[in-house]
């Protein structure tokens, strides 16, 4: 996966170069100023001492323009690293044709995206530009002390060595393991502290919040023991720089006196050779540092490998139109077939329900894109056969479930709480991996743009109201913006917001209500549409009247208010007395995972 950072060559070399500038600045500025100090001890005559007194001065101010060009540049190496790294990422994560994403914890996914994306990041700043200034930095300290001292230069050499290689290694050999750990226990930690915030009032009602509370604790204090662990290999790899400096200093103060003993050398030169070691191993510092963060880097990229699946680093940045035809040619399965085996999942993630719209919209960057791939209006048939549907093998929510829907059907589920119905739309939407049996489309069409999910608890994003609605069509025009707010009744509310369309939304709804909340996701679905809508809980959290009144627009076939006539749509509800005489309705059971289906 690293890459996937695709790190253009000339900037990273840039950066490096501007790292060595300002390191080899104060290696001069060191070196010139222990000759002037030591020669001017001997009192020459003034006009002998004026080129290293404008030197000291100019290597002062280079070694300060020098770093600050340096952080500039390898940050922004840094910073385009990572935002093409997720950019490959979240093209990788809309091909994947399988449902791994979709069964990942939700805290997982985020830690992944977020903390492992920015430790691949931080390679570039803390082990990719050190190493290789160290590199360079070591010949020159070698160049610098061969026409001084053979035995400087040996002792120097030797030093380096143990600073530059052996320290390194001993640190990355010993913390691999325990930062791997730690990235590890990181996102066990995150995806449990969001369960606990996301269900904390159930998990208070039914009395399991302090047993949840105790395991998150449990698990943040092996993730501190995970940093404890990391920490002493490291600091121990740190000592070793010390070491290597007093050796590099005995060598030096051996190889001056003999060379002032014997007449050998100036004052300056003898100078040169007790105080110019300090100044040697700068960018020998970082290296442990570097080793750890190697071993950070390569446990971050594995843990992305296998969420972007086989194929999701690119070696070579492509340019942004075969960006988007690559992403196009992806194309998922033309229907799910349960897997021949399956290894057990971790517990249900919210992929699916967090933003299967948005997934939907990366998928498809271009209307050409869409052109090849949805199936024409009135011609997909929706079919399920046999289909057992949940997160965990041997644990269906639904069982041996046939469905057929011809195009411009209307279907209502209903059912208790947890009985399965989310878990359904997601495995005919192709997110989730069907336990047993298929879901396909009779024309041979994918699953994927032509049945699209819109879940409850869909995310919406800390930007205007325009752009929200924009996420699932990104060439949407103003005028079917406003319809489609018109049409789930949200314009009122528009009307009354300071910048209309424009006005900014708060992190994740904050600042809606929940009706307007839903709506604004319903809206989302008008805006989409697609051959085949299935919509979760569209009308929750909203009054009975208005509840009602769009849940008629949507099951109602000659109701074209919010969907054509042509396209199916299932919608899950909790109102089925609200539904127009003569909808179909699939009931499912509450443990056992029956259905019975009636009209």
């Amino acid at each position: 996966m690293i890459a996937a950072l695709e790190i253009p060559r000339g900037r990273l070399l840039a950066a490096v170069l501007a790292a060595c500038a300002t390191l080899g600045s104060a290696f001069a500025l060191a070196a010139v100023s222990a000759y002037l100090v030591t020669r001017a001890w001997t009192m020459p005559p003034v006009l002998d001492l004026t080129v290293a007194v404008v030197m000291v001065r100019a290597l002062g101010v280079s070694r300060g323009v020098f770093r600050w060009l340096d952080r500039m540049l390898t940050h922004d190496v840094a910073f385009r690293g990572v935002v093409s790294l997720r950019t490959n990422l979240f093209t990788a994560l809309a091909a994947r044709p399988d449902d791994a994403v979709t069964r990942l914890r939700r805290g997982d996914l985020l830690a992944r995206l977020g903390d492992d994306a920015q430790e691949l990041g931080d390679h570039v700043i803390k082990a990719v530009v050190p190493a290789l200034v160290a590199g360079v930095m070591t010949v020159v300290v070698l160049v610098t002390f061969a026409p001084l001292s053979l035995l400087a230069t040996a002792s120097m050499l030797l030093s380096l060595a143990v600073a530059s290689v052996l320290a390194p290694l001993a640190g990355y050999r010993a913390a691999r393991l325990a930062e791997q750990a730690v990235v590890s226990s990181r996102s066990t930690v995150t995806a449990q502290a969001l369960e606990v915030l996301d269900d904390a009032t159930s998990l208070r009602v039914d009395g399991r919040l302090e047993v949840a509370l105790a395991q998150l604790d449990a698990r943040q204090h092996e993730h501190d023991s995970a940093i404890d662990r990391a920490a002493l290999p490291s600091a121990v790899a740190s000592a070793a720089v010390p070491l290597a400096m007093i050796l590099a200093m005995a060598g030096s103060l051996l190889a001056a006196g003999a060379a002032w003993t014997t007449g050998g050398a100036s004052a300056g030169q003898v100078g040169v050779l007790l105080l110019l070691p300090l100044s040697s191993f700068e960018a020998a510092t970082a290296l442990p540092a570097a080793a750890s963060q190697y071993a950070r880097s390569r446990a971050a990229s594995a843990r992305l490998a296998e969420l972007a699946g086989p194929g999701g680093a690119p070696a070579a940045r492509p340019s942004p139109t075969h960006r988007a035809a690559s992403a196009a040619s992806c194309s998922p399965p033309t229907h799910r077939t349960a897997p021949a085996a399956s290894s057990s999942p971790p517990d249900r993630a919210a992929t699916a329900e967090m933003s299967p719209d948005d997934r939907s919209s990366t998928a498809h960057r271009s209307s050409a894109d869409k052109t090849r791939r949805l199936a024409p209006d009135g011609e997909v048939r929706l079919r399920a056969t046999g289909l057992s549907a949940g997160w965990e093998p041997g644990a269906a929510r639904v069982r041996d479930l046939d469905l057929d829907l011809p195009a411009g059907s209307r279907l209502a589920v209903v059912g208790g709480s947890g009985s399965g119905k989310t878990t359904l739309l997601a495995t005919l939407a192709g997110l989730l991996e069907p336990l047993a049996g298929t879901v396909e489309l009779e024309d041979g069409s994918p699953l994927h743009p032509n049945v699209v999910l819109f879940a409850e608890d869909a995310h919406v994003f800390a930007t205007t109201l325009r752009e929200n609605l924009r996420v699932v069509r990104r060439d949407l025009e103003d005028d079917t913006a406003l319809a489609a707010l018109e049409a789930v009744d949200l314009m009122d509310w528009v009307r009354t917001l300071p910048h209309g369309p424009d006005t900014m939304l708060g992190p994740d709804g904050t600042t809606v209500s929940g009706g307007e909340r839903r709506r604004l996701l319903l809206a989302r679905a008008v805006i989409r549409r697609g051959p085949v809508l299935l919509l979760d809980e569209p009308t929750e959290h909203l009054d009975t009247a208005r509840g009602n009144a769009l849940l008629r627009a949507l099951l109602d076939p000659a109701d074209e208010t919010l969907v054509p006539a042509t396209s199916t749509v299932v919608v899950v509800t909790h109102r089925p007395e609200a539904l127009p005489e003569g909808t179909p309705i699939l009931r499912i059971g509450e443990n056992d995972g029956t259905r019975t289906q009636e009209s």
